[in-house]
């Protein structure tokens, strides 16, 4: 068992339980991403109230990040989806492009229209509190997205992530599977901060 800690500018920090037996590939996406400082000095870029916190659309501005992954569920056809929903978290995705590699989400509310497509790859066990906090703060329109019909708000005031630490600090699993084809999304091909 091994736990993953956001630890945010204001002090204030979230703690995941990962579940790997629930979603392998994507679990070791994330570890990865963790492992090569991915979230660290990170400002959350999207915000949706009442429904989600997205740390990142643009793959952080990290080329390293900039890479898809497999549906978990297309790798695993045994795995049953765990449900999207308020206190998990999950791998965000570009639809038949495939997942992202290391862009996070935190559902605010149960999101049932979302299991199977986004995995769920951890439990909060404790800031839940911070992650609804999160989910009210100020936010502007962000008005040059790429993509229609897709609402991205970004905060007013910058909520950033310092670091993200996994305990055990060793804990390690394979590399993820990476697809190696395809189209990139859009908001990766622009110079965005």
């Amino acid at each position: 068992m091994a736990d993953a800690t956001f630890w945010l500018a204001n002090g204030k920090t979230i703690t995941v339980e990962l579940l790997p037996e629930a979603a392998p590939n994507t679990c070791a996406s994330f570890v990865w991403a963790v492992k090569h400082h991915i979230y660290d000095g990170h400002q959350i870029q999207r915000i949706v109230p009442g429904k989600w916190v997205d740390l990142s659309y643009d793959a952080f501005g990290k080329e390293e990040a900039k890479y898809l992954i497999p549906s978990e569920f297309t790798l695993h056809p045994e795995l049953k989806p765990l449900p999207v929903a308020a206190g998990s978290i999950c791998m965000g995705g570009y639809g038949d492009m495939g997942l992202a590699g290391c862009e996070v989400f935190f559902p605010l509310t149960d999101q049932p229209q979302l299991t199977g497509t986004y995995p769920v790859f951890g439990r909060v066990k404790s800031g839940f509190d911070e992650i609804k906090r999160l989910g009210s703060v100020p936010t502007r329109p962000v008005t040059d997205f790429p993509y229609e019909g897709v609402e991205v708000n970004e905060p007013i005031e910058p909520q950033v992530i310092e670091r993200v630490s996994l305990n055990p600090a060793d804990f390690d699993l394979p590399a993820p599977v990476r697809m190696t084809h395809g189209q990139l999304p859009l908001t990766w091909q622009s110079n965005n901060p």
